[in-house]
């Protein structure tokens, strides 16, 4: 039999919920704005990594998206959850920096799941057990970020935010600043033109 673990202090920030957190970081408590960064900065590094495919910049604007959430924070009315608020400043400080040095963007896909059960060929060959397996998946990699780098920043974003980050169809029309039918057609959009790029190649 295991011991069950204690609950967490509600008052104490680690335990507080987002909003109350928010509140108390709004009225400047800095502990309170603490524990919301510990909760998120995994999650928008993640997604800001996947759109720069470079550590230090990742690093950088997670961190200049944390400083200005925080020189905002009183502007935040709680019309979102403040996860997406935060997300959406994320997501444009990105988009920005990627304008800027729109011609030395470059995407490593060793980091990136790409959600490949949703595809059953892509599947077929990541179950081969032959000996030319890892070559493919290799080939398939290069290929995958070839057509991803096609792609334009609002497509490459709603591929990485709803298939790498996991985001709803509604987070991401919240982040993004669009309705749900523009996610969603850029979203198909974005999957019709990686599936052509990629059609000649994954074919049997």
């Amino acid at each position: 039999m295991t011991m069950s673990e204690p609950a967490a202090n509600p008052n104490t920030p680690a335990g507080m919920l987002e909003g109350d957190l928010v509140k108390r970081a709004q009225r400047g408590d800095l502990q309170a704005y603490d524990e919301l960064v510990k909760r998120y900065q995994e999650r928008i590094y993640a997604t800001v990594y996947h759109m720069t495919s470079n550590h230090e910049d990742a690093n950088d604007l997670a961190q200049e998206a944390f400083i200005k959430a925080y020189s905002a924070l009183k502007s935040f009315k709680g019309g979102s959850t403040f996860y997406t608020w935060l997300y959406r400043i994320a997501v444009n400080k990105t988009i920005n920096f990627l304008k800027q040095r729109k011609n030395k963007f470059h995407l490593s896909l060793n980091d990136i799941d790409f959600n490949a059960e949703h595809d059953p060929d892509l599947m077929a060959l990541i179950s081969d057990k032959t000996p030319t397996r890892d070559v493919a998946l290799s080939e398939l990699q290069k290929k995958l970020n070839e057509a991803l780098l096609k792609l334009s920043e609002p497509h490459r974003m709603v591929v990485v935010l709803h298939d790498v980050q996991g985001q709803s169809h509604d987070e991401i029309a919240e982040i993004m600043g669009c309705n749900i039918g523009t996610v969603r057609s850029r979203l198909f959009y974005a999957r019709q033109q990686l599936q052509g790029h990629l059609a000649g190649y994954i074919k049997s």
